[in-house]
């Protein structure tokens, strides 16, 4: 319940701070009923919608970085592997998202 609080929760205030009324959630996590649930009530709340994978899809990320992880080592791309591990990054902090042509 603490985990979904906090996920509606940020996805409350992104959907306030963007204006943007669809609500697009992917990953493992979506394979949870009761999250799909309550952000499917906050994206009403917001008169949007919510959308999901089907849960078949719904599933650990750790494949899916992995995967990019190796396109990208195929392709010549590495970085650094020198970085600062940031375990929670506020919203206020992340850079704009780019104009979008459709905002709704």
């Amino acid at each position: 319940d603490a985990v979904i609080d906090v996920l509606v929760g940020k996805s409350r205030q992104a959907m306030q701070r963007t204006g943007l009324r669809r609500l697009v959630a992917a990953g493992g996590v979506c394979a949870n009923l009761e999250l799909r649930r309550r952000l499917e009530a906050l994206a009403a709340e917001q008169n949007g919608s919510a959308y999901f994978p089907r849960p078949a899809f719904c599933t650990d990320n750790g494949a899916m970085i992995a995967y990019a992880g190796c396109c990208r080592l195929r392709a010549g791309q590495a970085d650094d592997l020198a970085f600062r591990v940031r375990p929670r990054w506020p919203l206020e902090e992340l850079p704009p998202l780019p104009a979008l042509g459709d905002r709704g």
